[in-house]
């Protein structure tokens, strides 16, 4: 019996990671997508239109699949992820890449990371090993040193780069709460309830903008524009929140260590900017960090709860480790 509950486990977080790399891959283009859209198209309606636009999407989906209204508790815990990724991520990074490039972009998002992390441990109440912050800390560090070798990291600290450190910061709280909160609502109810809560507020100010200056921009802007909405603001979250509720915010969240090197190679073809030869080998110094974080999980500090998401898929223990039963 105990083994069938340990290969339950495994095949859980097998998948969590598998949907979190999935949601990796979309938001490594959301940088340079948004750089190409904020070229021609005001930074206000790229930020607040694709969200009022995913928005839409999410209706369709939530009427579609029949879903159950969340309780209070849980609209409380929505607004957080309304706040951090639906908001206050595509806002401040749209502004700051109005004047910084996306490589430079993908330096401060390296933070990302261990930043979900720690809120993951005092919000999700995970409780990694030792071992897991020296292995995501390696991460961390070979690539802020390879986006410095390269030249990606230039200039004294400027507003481009407070906008991004508040990205960071406001994701990362979006992250750690939608990936605790998907493990009672599931990834794709999550995301599409909390466009949807703040929609009154995305809807307005994105026809303010469009009354400011009419949108006028050629076929790359609004590809990057509509990227961003049915991507980088819809569909990756449905496989990056059932990941992390799947494997662990804390674990699959250091997937992430791969997103700049991914960032750097789609500004280069998307963007046309250089890409060093260097940034294969740190590819492969990175996804070893990411390997070593998965390798990182004690048993022994686990308790063993039996927890199921909406859609009937348990919540592996690894991914729960010190947490009480989540709320309703």
């Amino acid at each position: 019996m105990r083994e069938q509950s340990s290969a339950t486990d495994r095949s859980t977080v097998t998948a969590g990671l598998v949907l979190g790399a999935l949601g990796v891959l979309a938001f490594s283009m959301s940088l340079p997508a948004t750089r190409v859209a904020v070229r021609e198209l005001d930074p206000w309606f790229v930020a607040f239109g694709r969200a009022a636009g995913a928005a839409v999407l999410a209706a369709a989906y939530l009427r579609a699949v029949r879903a159950p209204r969340p309780t209070r508790a849980q609209w409380r815990r929505l607004s957080v992820v309304a706040l951090g990724v639906v908001a206050g991520f595509p806002l401040f990074t749209s502004l700051a890449l109005t004047s910084q490039t996306a490589a430079h972009g993908a330096v401060v998002i390296t933070l990302l990371p261990a930043m979900t992390a720690i809120v993951a441990a005092a919000r999700a109440h995970e409780r990694p090993p030792l071992a897991f912050w020296l292995a995501g800390g390696g991460g961390l560090a070979a690539v802020l040193v390879f986006l410095g070798t390269t030249g990606a990291v230039h200039g004294s600290l400027g507003s481009g780069d407070l906008h991004l450190l508040a990205a960071v910061a406001l994701c990362a709280a979006g992250y750690a709460e939608g990936g605790a909160l998907a493990r009672n609502l599931g990834g794709a109810r999550t995301i599409c309830w909390a466009l949807l809560l703040a929609l009154p507020a995305t809807l307005p100010i994105t026809l303010v903008a469009l009354a400011g200056r009419a949108p006028h921009a050629g076929v790359h802007g609004w590809a990057a524009f509509g990227y961003l909405t049915a991507v980088s603001m819809f569909l990756g979250f449905f496989a990056w929140y059932a990941g992390l509720a799947r494997g662990g915010i804390a674990h699959v969240g250091q997937i992430q260590l791969a997103q700049p090197v991914l960032t750097l190679l789609w500004s280069g073809l998307l963007l046309g900017e250089p890409v060093p030869a260097a940034s294969i080998g740190a590819a492969v110094v990175v996804l070893g960090c990411v390997v070593l974080t998965q390798r990182t999980r004690a048993a022994g500090h686990v308790r063993r709860v039996s927890l199921h998401h909406s859609d009937g898929v348990p919540v592996p223990a690894s991914a729960r480790s010190g947490t009480r039963t989540p709320e309703a």
